[in-house]
């Protein structure tokens, strides 16, 4: 039995075998936004998939090197999304073991218009970080399926955490990378996030049976069904509620979150605004709010 979420304290930089032939390597870079680190996961029996290499680290890259067996080689590299936790591993792997980089794209890669308007107009900051330099050598679109030997993937496009994010079937395993984790609700913060694209990236894997969910951090999510319901109803929990500061008075997103992240330590409060500014952007799409002036992230809003 796997360890629930508040047990998972597995040993970096150690190949923890999940299921035939998946292994996870956990990489040492723990942090609020992180938990305990990096998920790396390596498929396959003989061409192995490396999903996620992680953070630029010489020791994660060294311990990814050494869970190779005698007679494996990594023939894919496979990239869920740019950020820096992600994938900036990904060009010195693929150096060291000749296999390419698969990826959605570019750090702009499917980032929906009005992200890209925002980015336009100045909007930056306020996300995990972006690998600006990351590049996949092959790039790989919904519903392209990727194959070794003895495992097949399934590309999902899920964008919502970022643009160029997606998650990879593996029957009826999910690798869910950032989107859906068991310790936390996934970071949505424009203009690297989108919401409106983040709740229909849910929508797309809850019309689905998927048995488990191995994400990019923290332990497998054994109700997977279950765990995407949570997360819908946290984000439509989270809109009532600011639809409900706004009706007492027009405010800013920063205004908001103070009032509705009353639990949230202050240091990450900043955060928790970029989420509130997330829910406006998606309910000024429905024309449920708007801004006194051009969208923007300090702008104050109104109830429609």
């Amino acid at each position: 039995m796997l360890p629930p979420p508040d047990d998972f304290d597995p040993p970096a930089g150690v190949a923890v075998t999940l299921s035939p032939g998946l292994r996870r390597v956990l990489a040492r870079n723990p942090s609020p936004m992180t938990y305990r680190g990096t998920n790396t996961y390596l498929l396959g029996q003989s061409d192995l998939a490396v999903i996620d290499p992680g953070p630029l680290s010489d020791a994660h890259l060294e311990a990814i090197l050494a869970a190779v067996e005698p007679g494996q080689r990594i023939s894919h590299i496979i990239v869920t999304h740019s950020h820096l936790d992600h994938s900036p591993l990904a060009r010195p792997l693929s150096e060291r073991t000749g296999a390419p980089v698969h990826g959605f794209g570019g750090p702009d890669a499917g980032r929906s218009q009005v992200m890209t308007e925002l980015a336009a107009n100045g909007l930056g900051g306020g996300g995990e970080g972006i690998d600006h330099d990351f590049r996949p050598d092959i790039e790989i679109a919904e519903g392209e399926i990727l194959q070794g030997p003895d495992w097949t993937l399934e590309v999902i496009h899920t964008p919502g955490h970022l643009g160029n994010h997606i998650a990879l079937g593996w029957g009826d395993i999910c690798f869910t990378a950032d989107h859906v984790m068991g310790w936390a609700s996934s970071l949505v913060s424009p203009p690297d996030g989108d919401l409106t694209d983040f709740m229909a990236s849910c929508a797309k894997l809850r019309a689905r049976a998927w048995s488990v969910f191995h994400p990019g951090h923290g332990a497998p999510v054994l109700d997977p069904a279950g765990r995407l319901d949570w997360l819908i109803a946290h984000r439509q929990g989270r809109e009532a509620a600011i639809l409900s500061a706004l009706e007492a008075s027009a405010a800013t997103a920063g205004q908001i979150a103070e009032q509705v992240y009353t639990e949230t330590p202050p240091a990450l409060l900043p955060a928790a605004e970029r989420n509130v500014f997330a829910h406006l952007v998606d309910l000024r799409g429905r024309d449920l709010v708007a801004p006194a002036g051009p969208l923007a992230a300090d702008a104050i809003f109104r109830r429609r």
